[in-house]
């Protein structure tokens, strides 16, 4: 069945994307149907990728372009869950007073505020390429924090970054996770991206976790920093009664972004 008004164009791409990691390469015939669209739609998604560097096209279809797997999964990250880290950044933004200096991690959910942070006076510190970018588009002044590129999420990291993060000091710290549990913290997958929010999270006055549903109940590699290190958190439905209770024991805050 074709219907082209039936996926957003972003929609589309994700699937896209999501098929193309599973399976290495794809058909235009068979991407149609899926995604119950004509096939000269699915050209254009697919001639649209790959001028994003993400696709490589082929006689017929598409695979995943060499060397892009990094851009194709922070593509992906940035693509989920949006309506609900927009909630979130909107919750967030309302902790935000004018002249606060304000520090930022590399995660997709972050970079939700920092693409509203205009509305406020205030003082950045950024890793991430994207929120730099970001902010200065809205004028907002920032520090931008060196070091290592990270591909993976698009920030730079290493000890030149730590060691800058220990210099500088925070009213509030942002940051996100992989996951949450009430034994392990907030924790995430790249040990580089850790050691940049542990020093993002100790330079800074009030600490405050953007945590969507998804993450609850999942724990990654290693743990960021403890319930009890954390002054807020975020998310956008409300977590079931052991982390509820856990939190209440850590003396979080917690909110719970509306509609």
């Amino acid at each position: 069945m074709v219907n082209d008004i039936t996926l957003p164009t972003f929609e589309r791409h994700q699937r896209i994307l999501e098929q193309l990691t599973l399976r290495g390469f794809i058909r235009v015939k068979d991407l149609a149907p899926a995604l119950g669209v004509h096939e000269m739609t699915v050209r254009r998604d697919l001639d649209a990728l790959a001028e994003q560097g993400l696709v490589s096209r082929l006689r017929g279809g598409a695979r995943i372009a060499e060397q892009a797997s990094h851009e194709i999964a922070y593509h992906l990250r940035s693509a989920s869950n949006t309506e609900s880290k927009a909630r979130i950044a909107r919750a967030a933004l309302e902790l935000i007073q004018d002249g606060d200096t304000v520090a930022l991690d590399a995660s997709t959910t972050v970079l939700a505020l920092a693409k509203i942070l205009g509305s406020r006076s205030v003082q950045a510190i950024v890793s991430s390429l994207d929120a730099a970018n970001v902010l200065a588009s809205q004028n907002v002044p920032f520090t931008f924090i060196g070091g290592t590129f990270n591909p993976s999420a698009r920030s730079f990291v290493g000890p030149l970054a730590t060691s800058a993060l220990a210099r500088l000091h925070a009213d509030k710290a942002f940051f996100s996770a992989k996951g949450v549990t009430v034994q392990s913290g907030f924790t995430d997958a790249n040990l580089l991206e850790v050691e940049s929010k542990e020093q993002l999270v100790k330079s800074a006055q009030m600490v405050i976790a953007l945590i969507d549903h998804s993450k609850f109940g999942k724990q990654a590699l290693t743990s960021i920093v403890g319930l009890d290190q954390t002054d807020v958190l975020i998310t956008d439905r409300r977590p079931d009664a052991e982390m509820l209770q856990a939190l209440e024991n850590a003396d979080v805050r917690l909110i719970v972004a509306q509609e």
